[in-house]
């Protein structure tokens, strides 16, 4: 029996983004499987709770069964290690994540020498979407539903404020 190929995409996905999506979409070209990773950072201050992070990928993904979602709260490389993951996809926009990306990448080969990292260019039409984008552009009452998934657009609604200018 051959073995499947995974591998794991993490990132906080506060939300997840058209972009985002496209890198994950290209992944499945390449593995079998993907573990979409929503990955709990101390030191950053989400929009959304992780549940509600979850949620959304869930509800996104209901129909995808090559795509797992997971959460942890741990350093990635031990989540692979335990879970015998051995490949990080990353996306790269080209506008300098190359730099932190492949230092990211090397640190998670010292850490864990079983790993790969496959970094994949954000598509041409999402290079300059962030999740930070999105949100500062929605509070400022901009139209961000060519940039996230609809299912993130009624979290959006729910839970984000809009701020209104007088004029």
């Amino acid at each position: 029996m051959v073995a499947k190929k995974k591998a794991i995409y993490a990132g906080s996905f506060d939300p997840i983004t058209n972009g985002h999506i496209d890198i994950l979409n290209r992944a499945l070209k390449i593995f079998d499987e993907v573990v979409l990773l929503l990955a709990i950072s101390p030191t950053k201050k989400p929009t959304f709770t992780a549940k509600q992070r979850a949620e959304m990928l869930k509800s996104i993904f209901k129909n995808e069964p090559r795509v797992k979602i997971d959460m942890c709260n741990e350093l990635v490389v031990d989540y692979a290690r335990r879970n015998k993951i051995g490949c990080l996809i990353r996306g790269l926009r080209p506008s300098g994540d190359f730099d932190s990306e492949s230092q990211m990448a090397s640190m998670n080969y010292h850490l864990y020498p079983d790993i790969e990292t496959v970094f994949l260019m954000t598509g041409g039409k999402f290079y300059f979407v962030s999740s930070s984008m999105v949100k500062e552009a929605y509070k400022w009452k901009g139209d961000v539903s060519k940039f996230v998934p609809k299912e993130v657009l009624k979290y959006l609604e729910k839970y984000t404020k809009r701020i209104y200018v007088n004029k």
